[in-house]
C-alpha cells in the first residue's frame, strides 16, 4: 500500500534571525487548522535546535516533521532535508552538498539564481538533489520559472517550498510526495529518499505581492542593520584597543599613589 503525503520543506521558526513562531505553534496551527499538511520541515537559518525539538514534540501527533537546515554556504543558502546535525556554514556549495549527503540528508537549493535572496548560481550547482522549483515568497513567477526549467533541463527532482516565517504562510506551497508504505509508518528517512528518487509534485500559490513587497523591505532593512551592527563592533575594537596605553598608564599611577 502506497500513501501520497503533503509536505511544506522550507518554514522557518524563531530559532531564525528573521522568524517569530515558536515550533509548538507551528505545530499545533497545522494539526488544528485546515490546510492539508501531512508533515514539513522546520529549516532555520544555520540553527537546528528548534527543528529537532519540533521532530520530538510531534512524536504523538499526526502530522510529521521533518529536521533541517538553510545553511548559509560560501555561494548561497542550501535546504539540509533531513539531518539532525548543523552542516558547518560557509563552505564551498558542493562541499555542503557532499556533507549533507554524508548526514544522511537531502540537499535542496532553494530560491536559486536570486542574489538578493542569497540564491546559488547556476554555475556552482554541479549536482543536487532537488531544486525548489517553486517558491511562495517571490515577488513574481518569473524566478520560479527560471528554477524549474533548470531542474527539468538536468533533470533534477522538483519541490514546493512556502519558505514560510509566520503561520499564514506555512502550507501556501507544498509537495507532494509517494511513497509504497502507510501513512503510519513512515519516517523522515523515506521522505528523504523520495525527494532523491524525484517522487514529487509540486503545489502552491505566490504570496500577495504587497506581503511580498513588504517582507523584502524588512529584509533590507535587517541586512542594513546587522551590518551596521558588525561596523560599529569593529570601530569599538579600534577603540579599545587604540586606548590600551592610556588605560595601562592610567592604571600605574593609581598603582603608585
Amino acid at each position: 500500500m502506497s500513501a501520497t503525503l503533503k509536505i511544506d520543506f522550507h518554514t522557518h521558526s524563531e530559532g531564525s534571525y528573521d522568524g517569530k513562531e515558536p515550533v509548538e505553534l507551528m505545530l499545533d496551527h497545522i494539526e488544528d487548522e485546515d490546510i492539508e499538511l501531512d508533515g514539513f520541515a522546520v529549516t532555520d537559518h544555520d540553527e537546528i535546535e528548534q527543528s529537532l525539538e519540533a521532530e520530538e514534540l510531534a512524536e504523538n501527533k499526526n502530522t510529521l516533521v521533518i529536521p533541517g537546515v538553510e545553511v548559509s554556504t560560501a555561494d548561497g543558502h542550501l535546504l539540509a532535508i533531513g539531518v539532525r546535525e548543523r552542516p558547518e556554514e560557509q563552505k564551498p556549495f558542493m562541499e555542503t552538498v557532499k556533507e549533507i549527503r554524508e548526514m544522511g540528508g537531502a540537499a535542496v537549493v532553494p530560491h536559486p539564481f536570486q542574489k538578493t535572496r542569497h540564491g546559488v548560481s547556476k554555475r556552482k550547482i554541479n549536482d543536487i538533489d532537488a531544486v525548489e522549483a517553486f517558491n511562495a515568497w517571490l515577488f513574481t513567477g518569473f524566478q520560479n520559472r527560471r528554477a524549474k526549467k533548470f531542474a527539468e533541463n538536468h533533470d533534477y527532482p522538483k519541490v514546493a517550498g512556502s519558505d514560510a516565517h509566520s503561520l499564514g504562510m506555512i502550507g501556501r506551497a507544498y509537495t507532494e510526495i509517494e511513497i509504497n508504505k502507510e501513512k503510519e509508518q513512515i519516517t523522515s528517512q523515506d521522505v528523504v529518499e523520495a525527494i532523491r528518487e524525484g517522487e514529487t509534485t509540486m503545489n502552491g500559490v505566490r504570496a500577495p505581492i504587497y506581503r511580498a513587497a513588504y517582507h523584502y523591505f524588512k529584509a533590507s532593512i535587517r541586512k542594513i542593520a546587522y551590518y551596521s551592527s558588525k561596523f560599529l563592533e569593529k570601530i569599538n575594537e579600534e577603540l579599545y584597543r587604540y586606548n590600551r596605553p592610556l588605560r595601562e598608564l592610567k592604571n600605574r599611577g593609581l598603582g603608585t599613589s
